[in-house]
């Protein structure tokens, strides 16, 4: 076995502090049942997949993931390796994989047990379908926790496999409407509720972690904005609002479907040696962050547990499940209530990007203790004019090549930004209360420390 390439990407992941989620797939060449074409390129036929097949030897199969997971406890430590996911295949249910739902339980049967060998404690799961909205993906969905439930083990011979986690995938479905972009932030959703529903039809499975190991506004990660005018969305605040949107109302279906959401993952990636705000979908551009990066750090600046949020302007989860954003706004939020700190992210969403008028925010929280008479406000603001790199750049008149200074000011304004400095405020009866006007698809993130 040559690991080169692994050690070279999961040796960068331990520099960078970052915790893998490990996708395992796909077929190599020599152990493809039907390896040619084995083209290597994307996009390409789907008659040229041959990392898409079973293997020809499932025990050869088995013992290379299981070397590969000795190799990582090997290189970086049990208790490391013992924190990461294990995911089997992408999206079995479409062309990724061109075997039967029965090999693909078969593989993960092998698959399991290689790594469960090699790492008793390691975590492992499936089957990464695509969004259970639609009947071919929720019928796959149930068929393999049938099988990891009751079914017959291919190893074991025994009834179920291991199953440490249930991962799905879900997604939004923009499109051009009267030639301006309009989210599908029903469809998203809907996938999500859809797979709390599968996953409740088996008891013993529910208190498994689910982990939503694509969860996107549309399925396209590598469609640049040329050509795919709904993609607009990409490079602007819009991202960012859906974004919270969708984070916020992830929690609130889990808490009323009582299943366990442990994370959503977004589908993004680094595309190397193109074009500034080309309209693929990452987090940053040539190394400039995009708005959508820092709804991920007001979330990380969120502690503590979370508590309720009541708005006036909410649509709600009910609401945007029978028709998504499409006349008033979303006006709504989620908080955080930690020891001595309270957080609150607010959002201005409406599916239609178009122009529209601020709304007038009047923010109430209320809680604190009786001893904190003066609290410290920071206002955290992700719009047109803050946390936005794509304003700025357009504003330069968009340059493919941007002198040093320029990429100075960009890198700057892809940060983070506040709306105004820090200050204290006067706390009266244990609540603070501010007003602010927000923009359409505009975010900020109040933090009240005492």
């Amino acid at each position: 076995y040559d690991w080169t390439i692994i050690d070279r990407i999961f040796d960068t992941y331990m520099q960078a502090n970052v915790r893998p989620f490990v996708e395992v797939g796909f077929m190599p060449e020599a152990l493809s049942v039907k390896p040619q074409p084995y083209q290597r390129d994307w996009p390409n036929t789907p008659e040229g997949r041959g990392w898409a097949q079973p293997p020809k030897d499932y025990a050869k199969w088995a013992e290379l993931v299981h070397q590969w997971v000795l190799h990582a406890v090997a290189r970086y430590g049990k208790a490391e390796v013992e924190t990461w996911q294990w995911e089997l295949w992408n999206e079995p249910d479409i062309f990724y994989w061109r075997g039967t739902p029965e090999e693909y339980d078969k593989l993960y049967d092998y698959t399991a047990d290689a790594i469960k060998r090699a790492l008793p404690t390691a975590k492992v799961g499936g089957p990464a379908t695509t969004g259970p909205g639609s009947t071919r993906s929720s019928e796959y969905l149930r068929q393999f926790l049938e099988h990891c439930a009751r079914g017959v083990n291919a190893v074991t011979g025994k009834p179920g496999a291991p199953l440490d986690f249930i991962s799905y995938h879900a997604k939004g479905a923009p499109r051009v409407i009267e030639g301006h972009v309009r989210m599908g932030i029903r469809n998203n959703l809907n996938n999500v509720q859809k797979g709390f529903e599968i996953i409740n039809q088996f008891p013993v499975f529910q208190k498994l972690p689910i982990i939503l190991s694509e969860s996107d506004p549309e399925g396209c990660a590598a469609c640049p904005l040329a050509g795919h005018p709904e993609v607009g969305y990409r490079n602007i605040p819009l991202y960012a609002s859906y974004t919270a949107v969708m984070l916020s109302n992830i929690f609130k279906l889990a808490d009323q479907y009582k299943t366990n959401v442990e994370g959503m993952l977004t589908w993004a990636f680094e595309f190397e040696g193109k074009q500034y705000f080309e309209g693929l979908r990452t987090l940053a551009t040539n190394g400039i962050d995009k708005p959508i990066l820092n709804v991920f750090r007001m979330a990380g600046l969120m502690r503590g547990d979370r508590v309720p949020v009541t708005s006036s302007g909410a649509i709600g989860t009910d609401g945007i499940l029978k028709s998504g954003v499409q006349q008033n706004p979303d006006i709504d939020g989620m908080a955080t209530r930690g020891e001595r700190e309270m957080a609150v992210m607010v959002w201005n969403y409406h599916d239609d990007d178009l122009p529209a008028p601020a709304a007038p925010v009047h923010l109430t929280l209320s809680g604190l203790p009786p001893a904190a008479a003066r609290v410290l406000v920071q206002h955290y603001r992700i719009d047109d004019q803050h946390s936005n790199a794509n304003t700025v750049w357009r504003q330069m008149g968009s340059p493919q090549q941007p002198a040093p200074d320029q990429y100075a000011k960009l890198e700057a304004a892809g940060q983070l930004q506040t709306l105004r400095s820090p200050e204290w405020t006067a706390a009266k009866a244990g609540k603070v209360e501010l007003q602010f006007e927000l923009p359409r698809q505009g975010m900020s993130l109040v933090k009240v420390a005492w």
